[in-house]
């Protein structure tokens, strides 16, 4: 089992995909983190940026078992990269309502979210992939996100008290 933490400006007792955003790093989905700080870090943002609601972390369990038991279909970035910086690319710029992949879960690093403009240069070809991964590269502490993208995936996740 391990220990999962999703930061926003209100409590989420039960997930609900349909609110999931498009174009984040996985696509639209359910993302939490391994790490307590950087997901108060984060509902601390969302709070501001919504300017409503208070910084609330929920925490959940996820037993990394479960998903290969179920034939769940498991993604992992275990660094930084050429292949993992291509994957976020292409769910940012995802605008359907169909997932850009077939993972019910990703794991692997945090794009930083300030780094749109490089995605545009890359996309228009001013940018390498190699100098894309070093701009889109967390800034802090080494971040790693679990995104849930399907509700088979959600259905791992036990909602515990903090």
């Amino acid at each position: 089992m391990i220990r999962l933490y999703h930061g926003s400006n209100v409590a989420i007792e039960q997930v609900d995909l349909s609110r999931s955003k498009r174009g984040k790093d996985f696509g639209q989905g359910f993302y939490l983190n391994v790490n307590r700080e950087q997901a108060m870090a984060m509902a601390i943002r969302t709070a501001r940026f919504l300017n409503e609601g208070k910084p609330t972390l929920s925490c959940f369990e996820y037993d990394e078992t479960a998903a290969d038991a179920l034939g769940l279909a498991v993604k992992v970035f275990s660094d930084y990269s050429e292949e993992w910086a291509e994957f976020v690319v292409m769910n940012r710029n995802n605008e359907s309502d169909a997932p850009a992949h077939p993972y019910d879960i990703v794991i692997g690093p945090i794009a930083d979210d300030t780094v749109g403009v490089q995605i545009r240069r890359y996309i228009m070809g001013y940018l390498s992939a190699s100098a894309l991964v070093a701009e889109l590269k967390f800034k802090g502490n080494h971040a790693v996100q679990y995104f849930f993208g399907t509700s088979r995936a959600v259905e791992l996740l036990k909602r515990i008290e903090l």
